[in-house]
This record gives C-alpha cells, structure tokens and sequence, in this order.
C-alpha cells in the first residue's frame, strides 16, 4: 500500500526536528570546541587523553542512553493515549532509576575507569591525563543520568524547543569554562574535565525548572505507591533492557575503534578523533528526525492511526535524504579546511586527510540506520533494534575488522561503514517484517 505523503507531514517533521538539530549540534560543537582548544597545544598527548577520557564517558553515560530513548517512547504513547496520570508516574520511576545508577556509578568508580582504561589501552605517556580526566568527569554521572530521562520526557511530549535551550545553554557555559580553564587558568585536560562537569549540574538544574513548569499543563497525579514497589518498575525495565544490550554493542564497537587506532600511535588517535568528531555531528543532525519520529509515531500508535505513522516515516525518509546528500557534498568539497581548523600539529593534519573518503560516504550509508532506530524507539519495538545491532557487530563488523588488518588504519574505518550498512539492511528487513504483519 502507498501512503501519500502531505506537506503537513513535511512541516510536523520539520517543527520538531529543527530544535533538535541544533540542540544536538551543540553536543558536537563542545567537542569540537575541546579539540580545537587542546588541539593548539603542541604536545598531542593531550589530545589523545581527552580523546581516550570522551571515549570512556561515551560508553559509560551512553550505557544507560535507555533512560533518554525509552522514556520517550513510553510517554509518546501516553501522550496519544492521554494519560496524564501515567505520565507522571513513568517520569518519577525513570528519574528515581537515574538515580540508583549514578550512585553505583559513583560507588564503583575505581574499578570502571581502570578497566575502562586497560581496554582502551592508551600509550604510557597518554594514561596518567587520561586518567585524570577521567577521575573528574564521573562527577557529573547523577546530572547526566538524570538530564537524559528529562530530555526523553520532553521528547515524549512534543516539547523539543526545551532541548534546544536546555543543550545550548549547557554547552555554551561548558564552552567558556573550557576556554578560561585552559587558555586563562593554564589548565590542560583537568580544566576540560572541571568545565564538563559544572555544565552537567547546571543543564540538570535548568531542565528541572522547565519540567517543573511544564507539569503544570499535564494531568493527573504521581501514583506514588507505584514508586515504592519493584515490580511497577518492570514495564519500564522489560522495554529498557534491550536498548540497554543495543547501546553496549554500539558502545563497544566505537570503543574498539578507539582502542584499535590507539595502536597505531599517539598522532593517528588524534586524527581519528578529529574525524569521528565530524561523524558525530554528522549523527547528532540525522538524529533530529529520528528525535521527530520517536515522538510522533509513538502518540500515532497510541492513537491507533497507523496511515498518519507511516506518512510520517516517508516524510522523515526524504528530509533525511536531502540533509545526508547535504553532509557528504559539504566534507567532500571542505574537508581539509574543517580539519585545519581544529588542529594546528601537521602530523594529525595529513593522516586525518588521508582518511576524509570514508567521513565523505558516511551520510549515506549510516542515514538508514538513525531513521528506523526513531521509529523503533517510538514504537518501543526495541527488541528488533538490540537484534539488529546484535547482528551486525558480531557477523559484520568484527569479521570485516578481522579480514582488513592489512589495511591497518583504513581498514579499521572501512569495518566501521561495514557497520552502518550492516544496520542499515537488518533495521529495514525488521521494518518490512512489522509492515507486512501490521506487528506494531
């Protein structure tokens, strides 16, 4: 069946996708802002620490990316089902869960970073900054952990306007520290650690004023009793465990990938982590319509209109198109001036141009993928999406990784595409399976 595609479905998209965007590139901006302002210093170890120090706060934090992706969903479907009451009661379970992780974070934070450190095996004179760098960013786990159920609930709520204020602000603050810490204070890595950390508390403090006032407007009341006993938690644990199995899978390849380019040298590291940071913008923009989608198919399915919440994804589909067509010819054309521009060391310069064709084909092949996890999340079909995943780590990428050694640093980043493409094709026949079935 064909679902024609209306221009309201274009603009629905849009209005909830553009704050996004830009909420989500300011992630990237952060990062390429702590690139470009210890990438000036003239020893490279200390871009490689901060890399190695974002690479473990990526998997530790992004582990539990399940209380920003499963909230969402969740409440998108309350929010179509109009049930205000539930709404709260999902918003006090996800932040109470938030809460009880940080602390076993926070309690067991010795033994994470060492062997966060021994995977990742960065060179001798890398480990002790990255070590400390790391010892300060766990600080912020109970902000981070908490900020991500917010940013799901205002998600889930239609409300993405908050996280353009909420991340910019954040991140505005992080940037300044940044640039006092290091280029006033003449602090290096411990300064970029201390301005993080600050940010997070005060994004968390900020998000909770606008969910403070936002309740206002939303129904109902917490069922309080439903806070005190653990079975009334499984709902949201039985659609949260497997976007848990999904993200450490995600986690771990991008892990490896950094583990591996370690062993190539101090100034390989940098360059690959002056390009992922290009990867993760390129991520952080084609995840606004996958934002968009997650809200909206969710209260599509929580309306039964199964017609709207497939026009909604053909409309997702092209805008994502355009935008990655966008990317590729922006990195194909300028490339090279983007890299001078966040590293003045020559070595990292010229390896990172060396490996710019394969940030060019990203956009492409890795759209797909950031599109279906949107419709997946708001139709909490997260199994299908930890199978995906599943599939394409371990019968893909690994064995493509394994096969192209002897490309050394290439082959690591043709594994990397392998990935892409790989959850690409699995996510699309899940979708098809779900269509022909009419399984949402």
């Amino acid at each position: 069946m064909i679902y024609k595609v209306q221009s309201s479905h274009f603009k629905l998209i849009w209005l909830l996708s553009w704050p996004v965007m830009l909420s989500n590139i300011s992630q990237p901006l952060l990062s390429l802002v702590d690139i470009a302002v210890i990438g000036h210093l003239p020893d490279s170890r200390f871009l490689a620490a901060v890399a190695i120090g974002t690479t473990i706060f990526a998997f530790v934090y992004w582990s539990f990316g399940f209380l920003r992706m499963g909230t969402t969903g969740m409440i998108a479907q309350l929010v179509g089902a109009q049930d205000g009451t539930a709404n709260r009661t999902v918003l006090a379970q996800s932040l109470i869960l938030a809460l009880m992780i940080a602390l076993f974070i926070l309690l067991f934070q010795t033994p994470i970073i060492e062997l966060a450190l021994n995977l990742l095996g960065p060179q001798p004179e890398v480990l002790p900054q990255a070590e400390l760098y790391a010892s300060i960013r766990i600080y912020g786990a109970p902000a981070v952990l908490c900020s991500y159920v917010l940013l799901g609930w205002f998600v889930g709520n239609q409300n993405t306007k908050v996280l353009l204020v909420l991340l910019v602000s954040t991140n505005l603050l992080n940037i300044i520290l940044d640039v006092i810490a290091v280029n006033l204070l003449d602090m290096k890595v411990e300064g970029l650690a201390y301005a993080t950390v600050i940010s997070e508390y005060f994004g968390l403090i900020l998000g909770a004023w606008y969910c403070r006032a936002m309740l206002k407007r939303v129904s109902g009341q917490i069922i309080y009793a439903q806070l005190r006993t653990f079975k009334n938690y499984l709902p949201i644990i039985q659609v949260n465990r497997y976007l848990f199995v999904r993200t450490i899978l995600l986690l771990l390849a991008m892990g490896f990938f950094t583990a591996q380019g370690a062993k190539f040298g101090a100034d390989t590291l940098a360059a690959n982590a002056v390009l992922m940071t290009f990867v993760m913008l390129i991520s952080h923009v084609l995840d606004g319509f996958a934002h968009a989608l997650e809200a909206l198919t969710g209260k599509a399915i929580g309306e039964r209109d199964f017609t709207k919440f497939y026009q909604l994804v053909a409309a997702a589909a092209l805008l994502s198109i355009l935008v990655a067509c966008g990317f590729s010819a922006i990195f194909y054309l300028g490339g090279s001036w983007f890299i001078e521009q966040l590293t003045s060391i020559t070595a990292v310069q010229l390896i990172a141009k060396d490996y710019l064709p394969w940030l060019v084909a990203m956009p492409l092949l890795a759209m797909t993928s950031y599109l279906l996890d949107g419709v997946f999340i708001g139709a909490t079909q997260v199994a299908l999406m930890q199978n995906a995943m599943l599939a394409s780590v371990a019968l893909v990428y690994f064995p493509v990784w394994f096969f192209t050694q002897g490309l050394l640093n290439h082959g690591l980043w043709i594994a990397l595409l392998s990935l892409y493409v790989a959850r690409a094709v699995t996510s699309s026949l899940g979708f098809y399976r779900l269509y022909r079935s009419e399984g949402w």
